[in-house]
């Protein structure tokens, strides 16, 4: 027997339907906790949010296995949250996903799909959604034969089970094309959802993702079309901060780039947002003051004061994202400094730990050992620097939106690209272009830095639950401003050339992505969805003989990576029987020398002497017996390839070898970790022992 009507009594008494505001737990991976749910509902209900769908991808008996009873544990830990979604306010609705299999034309199937959720109905749900997203349009010989068309089978199954179940006030209905990417040839035109809007019953809800599954706005045109194609004005299903497509990425940016004046003109609004639960903070708060604002003053006041002042064009007069996310970071940072342990809130400071009997803190200090106090001579205790408002801030900065980075990561990108692209400053004498670069990069500096701390600071908040689903994106984030910060330095003479700079083996953190980064790189549209649009530059490098006129430019080379390897400006160096070489002094011997350029001119060098004892009596060494001939080589720090290197140092040993030479061997200074592991790298290059050799000077040798 169908269930009396509810939305029928509702429309009896001309009760008004409230707007839809919530979450819905809908995104592909590890589902919440029982627990993250419960707290989520009492979050909900002091934002003042009403609503939860049920809908995690991964809970089998919705999704895969939907025809599938629940177990009496699977129902009593149902019954549970359905009870706490009561008590707190929130309307749970119950989505079950039955199309990737179901026979819509056959009536025990149908009659399955309402048997699971009588069942449900049970447990004390009453709002329920049929869900038919990510599935294949194709429909089986026996539908086809029964319906006209793959929407008109989803909708006869729904109208079924709408009514069977009373017609309740919240039924939602999810189309298979539920963006406007999806429909064909548009909107407007799409056949799909003229059927949905002419045969859906006028109490069922259809839910909208926007112009793309991921839209990056959502504007009151595109509302007011899709609303007159399906007869009634849509859920929207807000994908802006999900992240289940790509687990490098995490949004908490705030609730953006939709105009308050849209929700007079939808049915609600439902965040489906990270898979990760605590970092969902921002997106739910701001969520909640957006449905609050007044553009959402259906017949009462607006409660928080929200004139747009943001520095966008025509912003929202009434919702500010800028003032939002502050009032959620405050609010966020509450509970970063409480502890999520038993107990209560308690700081994270050895001195205030107390011995438990807990398994949870296995090494608590004893309360009867005396506190360590380090004498005059020794290192300061480690002090764990309480988190703050402005680090919540940079986190949300680095971790934005989809479409959007925070300003602080873009200006971070700005200047690296600046300071990269002007890196030539540098090498040239004291001018007005290197004042600014160098005082650019001390800019970008202080930013790292600031990455750092806040790093230092998250990494020691009392609050770990938070934190454990933060580290991974927060560890991989400062590992990539390292990388940029020892670039920039290096670039600037402030280091020595990295080692990791150019080499074919560096250390994994020198790398991203894995098996599927390299699937990515290997494709022609790599990188240019970047956020921050930069031409692609992909360096073209040739090897040609020496000329004399190249003297110039092999010195500034030689000299900038003196400056590198020295630890202070006024750092003595030890001479090297190559630098008369590179310096100019001596020519390489004739069709001995070769120099390598990209498309900004000379980057690197490789020059050789067959007979090199004079030189090296000049500096009082004696050459090794089997290596009679000198070979040096360097490139600028914008090299990073080492193939062009290997290219060129082959070809200088090939032409040393037709000269007459029978060994060759060359010289670096221990702080020349880049050089020493390229030709370490080569494989025939190893150490020599010299007599005269500088203690801080390596030498080694190979045999042509």
């Amino acid at each position: 027997m169908p269930k009396p009507s509810a939305s029928k009594a509702a429309a009896e008494t001309g009760k008004t339907r409230r707007f839809i505001s919530g979450v819905v737990e809908g995104f592909y991976g590890r589902p919440w906790t029982m627990e993250q749910r419960t707290e989520l509902f009492q979050r909900e209900q002091k934002w003042g949010l009403n609503t939860y769908l049920y809908a995690p991808k991964d809970d089998y008996k919705h999704r895969m296995y939907w025809r599938d009873l629940y177990s009496p544990e699977e129902a009593e830990k149902l019954v549970a949250l359905i009870t706490a979604a009561k008590k707190n306010g929130v309307d749970f609705i119950y989505a079950i996903s039955p199309g990737l299999d179901i026979t819509f034309s056959n009536p025990k199937e149908v009659a399955t799909l309402k048997r699971k959720l009588d069942q449900v109905s049970g447990f004390g749900c009453s709002s329920f959604s049929l869900l038919f997203d990510d599935i294949e349009t194709e429909m089986c010989p026996a539908d086809k034969q029964a319906f006209s068309s793959f929407a008109h089978a989803q909708v006869a199954v729904t109208n079924e089970v709408f009514k069977h179940l009373g017609q309740p006030d919240t039924f939602l209905f999810c189309p298979t094309d539920y963006c406007a990417a999806f429909c064909t040839p548009n909107v407007s035109q799409s056949a799909y959802l003229h059927t949905v809007g002419e045969n859906l019953l006028p109490g069922i809800d259809v839910l909208w993702t926007g112009p793309k599954v991921v839209s990056h706005h959502i504007t009151v045109e595109s509302i007011v079309e899709v609303s007159s194609v399906l007869k009634r004005a849509p859920v929207i299903w807000d994908n802006i901060h999900a992240n289940d497509y790509d687990p490098q990425r995490i949004f908490m940016g705030p609730y953006k780039d939709r105009p308050t004046d849209l929700i007079p003109k939808l049915r609600g609004v439902l965040t489906n947002p990270n898979c990760e639960y605590y970092p969902n903070f921002v997106a739910i708060h701001t969520l909640a003051t957006w449905c609050r604002s007044e553009g959402g003053r259906v017949g009462g006041r607006r409660d928080v004061e929200m004139t747009g002042d943001d520095d966008e064009a025509g912003s929202d007069p009434c919702y500010s994202p800028k003032r939002a996310l502050t009032l959620a970071l405050t609010d966020w940072l509450q509970e970063f400094l409480s502890t999520d342990q038993p107990g209560g809130p308690r700081p994270l400071n050895p001195t205030h730990l107390k011995k438990e009997s807990s398994d949870e803190e296995p090494m608590q200090t004893d309360v009867g050992d005396p506190v360590y106090v380090p004498g005059s001579g020794d290192n300061p205790l480690f002090t764990a620097e309480p988190l703050t408002l402005d680090d919540l801030q940079l986190l949300s900065e680095l971790f934005y939106l989809p479409y959007e980075h925070g300003s602080t990561a873009r200006t971070m990108l700005r200047e690296l690209d600046w300071l990269k692209a002007h890196r030539e400053a540098v090498g040239e004498a004291e001018t007005e272009m290197t004042a600014e670069w160098r005082s650019r990069a001390k800019c970008f500096d202080v930013m790292c830095v600031a990455v750092f701390t806040m790093f230092n600071r998250l990494s020691n908040a009392p609050n770990r639950s938070i934190l454990y689903d933060l580290y991974n994106y927060i560890c991989d984030i400062k590992s990539g401003v390292t990388l940029a910060r020892a670039y920039v330095k290096q670039l600037g003479g402030q280091s020595r050339p990295s080692a990791q700079v150019m080499t074919d083996d560096p250390e994994p953190w020198g790398f991203r992505g894995g098996l599927s980064g390299e699937f990515q790189r290997m494709l022609p549209c790599h990188g240019n969805r970047d956020l921050f649009r930069h031409p692609p530059m992909t360096s073209v490098y040739s090897i040609r003989p020496f000329c004399p006129e190249d003297k110039t430019e092999i010195q500034k080379i030689h000299m900038e990576m003196q400056r590198g390897e020295a630890k202070a400006p006024a750092a003595a160096l030890p001479a090297l029987i190559s630098d008369g070489l590179a310096g100019g002094q001596l020519s390489p011997s004739p069709n001995c020398g070769l120099v390598l350029e990209d498309e900004r001119g000379v980057c690197g060098y490789a020059l050789g002497l067959t007979d090199a004892t004079a030189a090296a009596l000049n500096n009082q060494r004696a050459l090794p017996g089997d290596f009679p001939s000198l070979v040096t080589m360097q490139l600028h720090p914008r090299v990073t390839d080492p193939a062009p290197a290997r290219r060129m140092i082959g070809r200088l040993l090939s032409l040393m070898k037709t000269s007459g030479s029978r060994g060759v061997f060359c010289e670096l200074r221990q702080g020349d970790r880049r050089m020493f592991d390229f030709y370490s790298k080569l494989g025939s290059f190893t150490t020599l022992k010299m007599a005269g050799q500088p203690q801080d000077v390596i030498a080694m040798g190979t045999s042509l």
